[in-house]
């Protein structure tokens, strides 16, 4: 795509956060450069939970080679994507379905930009900042909990868990409280405004990691509405209390 040099602020604004909900950076490097902390972590395992069509566990395997990845992706096209995407990879896995705090059918809102597909009804606020991704089809899809899974995955620790679900990571940390507790690193695309209705925003995923001894240890990659500036979501991580990269390692 060709980026016009006299394109207004609020224009490019409105690119870069399309980009970003995309998981891709509009500058000279991968938005994950960020993350080549996690290399002193020495990291075992990654789950990718909200994976579309493998952006994160592309990354993740180039920034960390040695680790075995987990991808879950409910859209079977996106999922489809995520196999090619990934394919070679010997220490990868992914399921076509979606993680949540229960399991059977539900009914996913498949968004034309389907990086904002949600298991939630889409809220007046998304389609206004972002027109492109005001149209969406239900469909149906399988849903579990990360915890009834558990058994099937080879966890090696220390372990990275990334969500990413549009609105429904409060439902899937409930979901995955074992596996949560084997957790040494998150990171949570968190809300700071109602994108979707009924979602969990930054305050109460704060709370939530809060109380099962994570500390809030900043965000990246802010997403914001191109007509006011403000934030809407960021990528926020998460570090359980008293553990340190050395102590991780073992």
């Amino acid at each position: 795509m060709r980026v016009a040099h006299d394109w207004s602020r609020p224009m490019k604004a409105c690119v870069k956060s399309f980009f970003r909900l995309c998981g891709l950076e509009v500058s000279r490097c991968s938005p994950f450069e960020h993350y080549g902390w996690l290399r002193e972590w020495k990291i075992r395992t990654i789950l990718d939970i909200g994976a579309n069509v493998g952006q994160f566990a592309s990354q993740m395997h180039r920034l960390l080679p040695d680790a075995g990845i987990y991808s879950f992706e409910p859209l079977e096209d996106c999922y489809r994507q995520l196999t090619k995407t990934m394919e070679g990879v010997e220490a990868f896995r992914a399921f076509n379905l979606a993680l949540g705090d229960k399991s059977g059918r539900e009914q996913i809102y498949r968004n034309d930009f389907t990086p904002s597909s949600s298991l939630l009804p889409m809220d007046g606020q998304l389609a206004r900042s972002f027109p492109f991704a005001a149209s969406v089809t239900p469909l149906q899809i399988e849903i579990t909990r990360l915890d009834d899974l558990a058994e099937e995955l080879a966890l090696e620790q220390p372990i990275l868990m990334k969500i990413d679900v549009q609105g429904m990571e409060d439902k899937v940390l409930l979901g995955g409280e074992n596996v949560l507790a084997q957790t040494s690193i998150l990171i949570v695309e968190t809300s700071f405004r109602t994108l979707y209705k009924g979602q969990a925003l930054f305050d109460r995923i704060y709370r939530l990691l809060g109380d099962r001894g994570f500390i809030f240890m900043g965000s990246e990659h802010n997403i914001r509405d191109p007509q006011d500036g403000k934030v809407l979501q960021a990528d926020s991580v998460f570090i359980r209390q008293n553990e340190t990269s050395v102590d991780s390692a073992g």
